[in-house]
């Protein structure tokens, strides 16, 4: 194992410890970065473009302080310590006030039910834990190691920062307040685990030794830094557990309710489009020429085939799209749908 020396103390602590001045350059470009990364999050979002979301990964600054609270805490030294957390929060503030702000603007009002990027951070479970340790592990070992640090690229992807933070804030905009904590879960896991991560692999690489050896400020390391960074990781992992339970039954009501829900809309001429579920609410989207089907039926059958316990949501696309072309005088009706 390579060792670390004076100079990589140096040249982590000036990395990682932004300075308290505004005006100065770390914590000027921290900011800047930041604010741009939180609009490009945001816009990304709403226009569901993973590609952007991206984009808004690589920019984000926000792992800095993150494993600056790291660095802080193996040395003990308590004034940069407080600043990283500082920054963290007030960081993590500004994302999600940016991503508010800006879904008011959306016209017409959005409410994100059927945006993959906003999908993909509701639901957290105990292997977005396992993957954010693993990224943490490289990000921390990217920064002992200045020979690899062409890899951070590849880290800021894999950590989800400030995405969630913008979709929190567009699902307070819309008032989908458990949504919302759902994705700040995903962010404060990220953040749980890159410190936990990047504090042990600091601990390995005895930073305490080599910066007292150097002369850096060094303070008493005590047993509590090291337990409260674990009741990190506890205080996420058990939300996380019950994610998990809770997107596994929604795998076992899809798979229970398609066959049922396709045998009652078959019976009356129409057409499933799509069986979901979330959190235990079977979601049903029926399509077919009036009448309506009887959505009754469909909770009854549901009930005899072992679901009564599990909520239904039925959503009827009656009738179909009329296109009228330009300058004519009669309209065409298409097998496309249109919600009712």
């Amino acid at each position: 194992m390579a060792t670390v020396t004076g100079d990589d103390i140096g040249r982590m602590t000036s990395a990682l410890f932004i300075e308290r001045d505004l005006r100065s350059r770390s914590s000027s470009k921290f900011w800047v970065l930041l604010l741009l990364a939180s609009i490009i999050a945001t816009a990304g979002v709403i226009s569901d473009s993973t590609a952007t979301v991206i984009g808004a990964m690589i920019v984000a600054p926000l792992m800095t302080p993150i494993l600056g609270v790291a660095l802080g805490l193996v040395l003990a030294d308590r004034r940069p310590l407080l600043r990283s957390m500082l920054l963290v929060v007030l960081g993590a503030l500004l994302v999600i006030a940016v991503g508010f702000l800006i879904s008011l603007l959306v016209e017409p009002a959005d409410d994100y039910l059927s945006n993959a990027q906003v999908q993909a951070r509701i639901n957290p479970r105990l292997i977005d834990l396992l993957a954010a340790l693993a990224t943490g592990m490289v990000g921390a070992f990217a920064l002992v190691r200045s020979d690899i640090s062409d890899t951070l690229p590849g880290v800021a992807i894999a950590i989800s920062l400030v995405p969630p933070l913008a979709v929190v804030g567009c699902l307070l905009e819309v008032q989908r307040y458990d949504d919302a904590a759902h994705a700040f879960l995903l962010f404060a896991t990220n953040v749980a685990a890159i410190i936990a991560t990047a504090t042990i692999l600091l601990l390995v690489y005895r930073v305490r030794d080599t910066a007292k050896d150097t002369g850096h400020p060094v303070g008493h390391l005590s047993g509590w830094s090291l337990v409260t960074v674990a009741a990190m990781l506890v205080v996420v992992i058990v939300p996380l557990a019950a994610g998990s339970l809770s997107v596994a039954r929604d795998q076992f009501l899809i798979r229970s309710a398609r066959p049922v829900a396709e045998a009652w809309a078959r019976a009356a001429g129409w057409d499933i489009a799509v069986v979901d579920a979330s959190r235990g609410t079977i979601v049903v989207t029926a399509l077919g020429p009036p009448p309506e089907v009887k959505p009754a039926e469909l909770r009854k059958e549901l009930n005899a085939a072992g679901l009564a316990d599990a909520d239904l949501v039925i959503r009827l696309v009656v009738g179909g799209t009329r296109v009228c072309a330009a300058g004519g005088e009669t309209c065409v009706t298409t097998a496309e749908s249109a919600v009712q």
